[in-house]
């Protein structure tokens, strides 16, 4: 039995490691600036693209090969609906939800009129529009602080935090040109503003013989620029009380649209009003699917193939036990002294430590060419312990062990914030990130604030560095161990 894996890196590997340990042969594609990646050399069979967003392509490829399952991996095509239903239509089987599902969960707007239906609370805000004018009038009646979010898609784009008046019509404007490009569909919604909130998401996963199973929560509030780059599992904002009621929202929801295989559905939690908010549904296996995995046992991989495959869940919800506690920080080719921006070239040395506790999840090895048409990550960096502190200072002594040359990367900022205060303390928001970014520039190279701050505030295209506008000397200094 084979499976086509349509995605690239460390997904397509680590997809290939369940298809090998259920005796599945894998398939998969590449395109040309991958040629010499890992995943191309080590996957049973593979075959070339001229995009990963090529769905004819890839669906040719599918044929060709003989696979009967085709897995999307995380981005790319995961939660194209039209994507879904043309495997389906070719008949094949598309691992992940049906694409009517998908398409209800996919357009946030009708996801929050299923969430109101089943008495899920949602965020106070509009309906989606095109048109600015009616945008403008829909901030003024919210009030600021307003969020634009694009209704079409995620990751940051088309979204917009509003919190004074200034060229209001410019940001409404750049919005909708932003979603436009990114979706093909530049609809806004305007949101309340929810501060200071925290970024809580439900594992869950479902059969075709209604079973869904609850595998517990994870805390992504730490994120860079809407981005995600530590994820950790239990929540430190929840108790029990607060964690069934979560529990029990994200089971109406799944219910309510008759969702099927692996999703993540995720909320804002406000800790003052102490009310979750519906956000989203993730269509998809999550990058952070490995603090799940580490702290239930459970391989989501191989439930997804179960769930496809047309059998039922092998366990009950009261079979889900939660063991110790998990962190996973993604490891970025990316510059936090110029807003993260992405980096690229060669991977001239990188070795990882091993130690008991430790994952590594990484599509690439030394020698690897990291390149900007692609997600800049390195690796995913996880650890499981006993309880929180040990998870910390595990994780902390992982990273300062890898050894790393090449491309500028994250490294060295992911010690500072896991040393930071808000994240020993457990008080970690939305904004968090940003206003530790802040201090690592202060602190570790003694930055003028006003420079820090203009540092901050960088956007992605401007090419300058703090450099150029700081000594050079400021940016000499290496934490031992860590090597940026």
């Amino acid at each position: 039995m084979k499976v086509l894996v349509a995605n690239r890196g460390e997904i397509a590997l680590r997809i290939h490691r369940t298809l090998s340990e259920i005796g599945m042969r894998s398939v998969g594609v590449y395109t040309e600036p991958d040629k010499d990646w890992p995943f191309v050399h080590e996957l049973d069979e593979v075959y070339s693209l001229d995009s990963y967003l090529n769905m004819d392509a890839v669906i040719e490829v599918a044929l060709k090969s003989g696979a009967k399952y085709v897995h999307p991996g995380y981005g790319f095509l995961s939660e194209n609906p039209d994507f879904a239903r043309k495997v389906k239509d070719a008949g094949l089987v598309f691992v992940g939800p049906d694409p009517e599902a998908m398409e209800m969960v996919g357009d946030k707007a009708k996801a929050k009129e299923v969430a109101r239906r089943v008495g899920v609370p949602t965020v106070p805000g509009s309906e989606p529009s095109d048109d600015p004018d009616f945008i403008l009038e829909q901030i003024e009646r919210i009030g600021l602080p307003i969020l634009l979010k694009a209704v079409a898609g995620g990751g940051g784009k088309g979204m917009r935090i509003i919190r004074e008046g200034g060229n209001l019509k410019e940001t409404v404007q750049s919005a909708m040109r932003e979603a436009l490009g990114a979706f093909g569909d530049p609809r806004l919604m305007v949101e309340r503003f929810v501060f200071p909130a925290r970024h809580i998401e439900v594992q869950v996963i479902a059969d075709r013989h209604g079973n869904v199973l609850i595998l517990g929560e994870r805390e992504c509030s730490l994120q860079r620029r809407h981005q995600k780059i530590l994820e950790e599992t239990p929540s430190t904002a929840l108790n029990e009380d607060l964690r069934s009621k979560l529990f029990d929202y994200a089971r109406r929801i799944v219910e309510g649209v008759g969702y099927t295989n692996a999703g993540t559905v995720e909320f804002l939690y406000d800790e003052e009003r102490k009310e979750f908010y519906f956000l989203e549904v993730n269509a998809r296996l999550q990058v952070e699917h490995p603090v799940t995995e580490m702290v239930t046992g459970l391989d989501l991989v191989r439930l997804q193939m179960d769930v496809a495959m047309g059998k039922e869940l092998p366990l009950k919800q009261e079979d889900v036990v939660f063991r110790g506690h998990s962190v996973e920080v993604r490891l970025y080719a990316e510059d936090p002294e110029r807003d993260f921006l992405p980096s690229s070239g060669k991977l001239e040395a990188l070795e990882f430590p091993i130690m008991p506790g430790l994952r590594i999840d990484t599509g690439v090895m030394e020698g690897t060419e990291v390149s900007h048409l692609y997600d800049p990550m390195v690796a995913k960096v996880i650890v499981h312990a006993p309880d929180r502190e040990q998870a910390r200072r595990k994780l902390i002594n992982a990273l300062k062990r890898i050894l790393l040359f090449g491309p500028k990367t994250n490294l060295h900022f992911l010690v500072y914030l896991l040393e930071s205060e808000e994240y020993t303390s457990g008080r970690t928001y939305t904004h968090t990130v940003g206003n530790i970014l802040k201090r690592y520039l202060l602190e570790e190279f003694k930055l003028p604030e006003d420079i820090a701050e203009f540092v901050r505030n960088l956007r992605v295209g401007r090419r300058a560095t703090v450099s150029e506008v700081a000594e050079d000397s400021l940016f000499t200094r290496v934490r031992p161990g860590i090597y940026p």
